[in-house]
C-alpha cells in the first residue's frame, strides 16, 4: 500500500500503523448487530462493511455483500466446494478482506458475522490460514471483536434449549450446537460487549442484563446503547481504533489452564445475579460428582471451567453448561502426567501458569469452575461441590485405588498425546477456489 489510512476526525487514534483496521461484529440477533454497523457507516464515509448470508449454505451457496455509507459496493453469490461456515471463512471471508485492503488502501473494514458464527472461529482462521502465502495480518490490523446483544431477547436466548438444527440455521451438516452455546461463546470471546435496546420487562431487568454480562465476561469492555437514540459519533469512538484485541488470548475453555481468570467471585446478588468460583486441589469422586450434576446447574445460566476426576487422573476434563445442557470433554493431559519430553508441545503460557501454581503432590491438577445464575445460594453450591471431593481416607488410598472407582464417565474423555501444532493452512488466491 502506498498511503496510510487517514482516520476520520471523530475517531480518536494514535495508530501509526499503515494497515486498514478491522472491527469484527458478531451477534445472534442481526437486527441489533446491523444497527450498530449502520451507525458506524453513517459516521465514516470511507468505511466498508462486509456481510455474508448463509441462508443457502447447505447448497454450497453464500451471498456476499460489501457496502459503504453511500450504498452497495459488491453483491455476489459465491459457490463453495463445501457448504459450511468454516469453508466460507477460509474460501471467501479472508480472501475478500485481503482483496479489499489491497484495492481500497486507507479504508477501514467492518466484518459483520452471520448470527451462527462464533468470533473465536474467525480469530483462529486469521491466525492459522494464509491468503496468497501470507497471514491476513500482514495487510490488516484486527482491532476488536465486538458482540452485540439484543436486550429484548438476550435472556430468552441464554435460557433456550433449542438447537440450531431444529431452528434450521445450522452452519454445517454436522453442526449440533445449541442456540445458547452460540450466544455464550459470542459473549465470552469478545473484547467489547454492546447491550442494545431495553428489556421488555423494564429498566430493572435491563440493568440485570448488564450485571449478567459483566459476570459472564469480566474481561470485556461493556457498553449500553439505547436503540431509540443512538449517538453514532460517540459509538464510533467507543468501538473503532481501540486496540482491544489480543491475539494471544485463549478461548474460554483454555483460559483457566493458561492462568487467565475464568470469572469473578461475586457471591452477593446484584440485581439477583450471583457469580461463584469454586477452586480445589483434591480430585472429585466420579460417582458423587455425577450424582449432583443436575442439582448444581439447576439455577444456572452459565457454568464453565475444568476439573479432574480421581478415576481419570491424567485427564483435564472440560465443563460447559448453557441452555439447560452440560457438555464435558477432554482438554488433554495434565502436565504432571506427561513425560517431560512432551512438554515442548504444550503452549508456553500453559507451562508458565502450571509452574506458578505447581503443587508438590498434585502437580498442576486442580478444580476450577465458575457458576453464574439468578438467585443462587453460593454457600450451598460450594457445600455440594466440596462434598464430591475425595475424603482424607480416600486420598490416603492412593491413585491406583482411585482408578478402580466405579466411574459413570468411563470412556467419555479419550486422551491423545500432545503433538506439535499443525502448520498454517494456505489459501491460494484472493477469490474462492
Amino acid at each position: 500500500m502506498s498511503s496510510s489510512p487517514q482516520a476520520p476526525p471523530h475517531v480518536a487514534t494514535t495508530d501509526a500503523d499503515a494497515r486498514p483496521s478491522l472491527t469484527v461484529l458478531s451477534g445472534f440477533w442481526p437486527t441489533a448487530t446491523f444497527a450498530i454497523a449502520r451507525a458506524l457507516l453513517a459516521v465514516d464515509e470511507s468505511l466498508l462493511l462486509v456481510r455474508h448470508d448463509l441462508t443457502a449454505i447447505a447448497d454450497g451457496a453464500v451471498r456476499r455483500v460489501v457496502r459503504s455509507s453511500s450504498g452497495v459496493v459488491e453483491d455476489e453469490q459465491v459457490n463453495l466446494r463445501h457448504g459450511c461456515a468454516s469453508c466460507t471463512l477460509r474460501e471467501d471471508v479472508l480472501p475478500t478482506l485481503v482483496r479489499l485492503a489491497r484495492n481500497h488502501p486507507g479504508r477501514d473494514l467492518v466484518l459483520m458475522l452471520p448470527e451462527v458464527v462464533e468470533p473465536e472461529a474467525v480469530a483462529a482462521a486469521c491466525a492459522h490460514c494464509l491468503v496468497d502465502g501470507a497471514p491476513i495480518t500482514d495487510l490488516i490490523h484486527v482491532d476488536s471483536y465486538v458482540t452485540v446483544l439484543d436486550a429484548e431477547h438476550l435472556l430468552d436466548g441464554l435460557a433456550s434449549t433449542d438447537d440450531l438444527a431444529a431452528l434450521g440455521i445450522r452452519a454445517a451438516a454436522d453442526d449440533d450446537r445449541a442456540l445458547a452455546d452460540v450466544v455464550v461463546r459470542q459473549i465470552e470471546y469478545a473484547d467489547t460487549l454492546v447491550l442494545w435496546g431495553q428489556s421488555r420487562e423494564g429498566a430493572y431487568d435491563t440493568s440485570r442484563l448488564s450485571v449478567l454480562l459483566q459476570r459472564m465476561a469480566p474481561w470485556a469492555v461493556h457498553l449500553r446503547v439505547d436503540g431509540d437514540l443512538v449517538d453514532a459519533s460517540t459509538l464510533t469512538r467507543q468501538l473503532r481504533h481501540t486496540h482491544r484485541h489480543r491475539p494471544d488470548t485463549p478461548g474460554v475453555l483454555a483460559r483457566g489452564l493458561q492462568g487467565y481468570p475464568l470469572g469473578t467471585h461475586e457471591p452477593e446478588p446484584d440485581c439477583g445475579v450471583v457469580s461463584a468460583v469454586f477452586r480445589a486441589r483434591r480430585p472429585f469422586h466420579p460417582q458423587r460428582l455425577h450424582d449432583v450434576l443436575e442439582e448444581v446447574n439447576a439455577e444456572m445460566i452459565r457454568s464453565r471451567g475444568h476439573l479432574w476426576l480421581a478415576s481419570q487422573p491424567d485427564t483435564v476434563v472440560a465443563w460447559e453448561f448453557a441452555g439447560g445442557g452440560l457438555a464435558m470433554g477432554s482438554l488433554g493431559h495434565w502436565l504432571v502426567s506427561l513425560p517431560e519430553d512432551r512438554w515442548e508441545y504444550v503452549d508456553d503460557q500453559r507451562r508458565l501458569a502450571a509452574a506458578l501454581d505447581w503443587d508438590p503432590y498434585y502437580g498442576d491438577r486442580h478444580q476450577h469452575l465458575v457458576f453464574i445464575g439468578l438467585d443462587v445460594d453460593p454457600v450451598e453450591l460450594h457445600r455440594t461441590l466440596a462434598g464430591c471431593l475425595l475424603t482424607d481416607a480416600e486420598l490416603a488410598d492412593g491413585e491406583e485405588t482411585w482408578r478402580t472407582y466405579p466411574d459413570p464417565f468411563a470412556g467419555c474423555f479419550p486422551l491423545v498425546v500432545e503433538e506439535p501444532a499443525d502448520s498454517p493452512t494456505a489459501i491460494e488466491g484472493a477469490q474462492p477456489a
